[in-house]
């Protein structure tokens, strides 16, 4: 059992740190901004870049997760973090910061569906693995909590290079741990990986994300904006027309029939838009509309990685034994819908901080650590164990699809109705509409369940 939790221990030290460096980044924005003089629209390509590489290529890492091995998947996507890491935080130019960010993004797709499927292989009894992706999801769900009070006392004391720079050192840890105890993979029958799906599908996202980005100006580009757009439909339609024709598909489209994968999936679109976004605008507010440094926003927002830490250590065993993945999804989304209502509320009273932080305690700190656990567990109830690695790399996928596009769509919206404030009321309702539209399909999910069930009863 004290391999098996070491095991546990490595596979998650490679997802908390993919997970902080989502979040990280947001608190150091102004810095990256004053340091090369450029908009926020311009410095939010750091973090679409990011989610777009990293959701675009994941289906790619848990295929080959699946296929070349668990093992040899995270020690090379820990390694490409690692070297990227140390390229983004050695940048002089916004270029060349850009590209390496995208870059990590690439590493943190070969990390995330390997360790996942590492852990799902290790635990195999239902309630042990239960309990193993809780513990496992939860550390995402630390990660990104931690990183905006990182980001922020680090970007203050030292400087943005050192938001990348830290991550040298635990990766590096983390890769001599993983070479001497991960298990050795099996070896299985070779299989061709579709990677041109997999380019595809990250040069349509790119697509998409850009037309929808630049909206606000196609009078002045219109053909450039049309073009992206037109270029994305085609792109992804042609992803659509492999998975159906290629005989080693990069999804298997069978996987669609469970129609837990499914509302798992789209209910991680509306947590990647919602997480991503509230990350963005907390740090805004916080900064420009409060005047409170990264180091004090950061220092502020610290409580609330600890609670996260706290309420996955605690409360989420004992959660899980009474609720099933998808009540506990519900469970976490009224957390997310609250904090989000007490955000909009907080606009409109001046910004009281005891108002701010309950919001923020009730998203990063309760909220998405039952969040991110529910809909990784509801994702492969019903997957066979073979198809683990692409199954929880759908989830991963659509919650950074989401990210990406829901980020974009907040910076759009923005731009279009500029409020006086740097956090507008609509931004914050469009999150309290990711949440609505989230807990709605969960609800339907148990409804019909429910139904199904009653329906078997009947006939037999």
């Amino acid at each position: 059992m004290e391999r098996k939790n070491l095991i546990l221990m490595i596979a998650s030290a490679g997802t908390f740190v993919e997970a902080l460096d989502i979040a990280i980044i947001n608190l150091t924005i102004p810095s990256i901004q004053e340091q090369f003089g450029i908009g926020a629209e311009t410095v939010q390509w750091l973090q679409t870049l990011y989610v777009l590489f990293f959701g675009g290529f994941l289906i790619i890492g848990g295929k080959l997760s699946d296929q070349v091995g668990h093992r040899k998947v995270f020690l090379w996507g820990s390694l490409i973090f690692m070297l990227t890491s140390l390229g983004a935080g050695l940048s002089t130019g916004f270029e060349t910061l850009a590209v390496f960010r995208a870059l990590q993004g690439l590493g943190a797709a070969f990390i995330m569906p390997s360790a996942m499927s590492i852990v799902t292989h290790t635990f195999k009894e239902e309630r042990e693995r239960s309990r193993a992706i809780g513990i496992f999801s939860s550390f995402a769900a630390i990660g990104s909590g931690s990183g905006l009070s990182l980001g922020g006392i680090i970007s203050t004391y030292l400087s943005w290079h050192w938001v990348f720079l830290i991550n040298v050192p635990v990766l590096l840890i983390t890769l001599v741990f993983a070479y001497r105890y991960l298990p050795k993979d099996e070896k299985g029958k070779s299989q061709k990986t579709d990677l041109l799906s997999g380019v595809l599908l990250v040069l349509g996202l790119l697509s998409l994300t850009y037309g929808a980005h630049e909206l606000i100006h196609i009078k002045e580009q219109t053909y450039l904006v049309i073009g992206s757009l037109s270029a994305a439909g085609i792109l992804l339609f042609l992803v659509i027309y492999r998975l159906k024709s290629a005989p080693e598909p990069l999804i298997d489209i069978h996987l669609f029939r469970h129609q837990s994968l499914v509302v798992s999936n789209m209910a991680f679109v509306a947590l990647g838009a919602f997480f991503i976004g509230f990350l963005f605008l907390i740090s805004l507010m916080l900064q420009k509309d409060m005047n409170h440094s990264a180091a004090s926003a950061g220092l502020m927002l610290v409580p609330f990685s600890i609670m996260s830490a706290l309420v996955a250590k605690f409360i989420l065993p004992h959660v899980t034994k009474r609720l099933n993945s998808a009540q506990m999804g519900i469970f976490g989304w009224i957390f997310m819908l609250a904090g989000a209502v007490l955000l909009l509320a907080s606009v409109h009273f001046g910004h009281p901080l005891p108002l701010v932080l309950s919001g923020a305690a009730c998203i990063s700190g309760i909220g998405m650590t039952f969040c991110f656990t529910a809909l990784s567990v509801l994702g492969i109830q019903d997957v066979d164990a073979s198809g683990y690695g692409v199954a929880s790399s759908l989830g991963s996928t659509s919650y950074f699809l989401g990210a990406g596009l829901g980020l974009s769509f907040l910076t759009l919206m923005s731009q279009v109705f500029p409020s006086g404030n740097a956090v507008g009321d609509l931004s914050i309702v469009i999150l309290i509409g990711y949440a609505v539209f989230a807990l709605g399909m969960l609800l339907y999910f148990i409804i019909r369940s429910v139904r199904i069930r009653r329906d078997e009863v009947a006939v037999s």
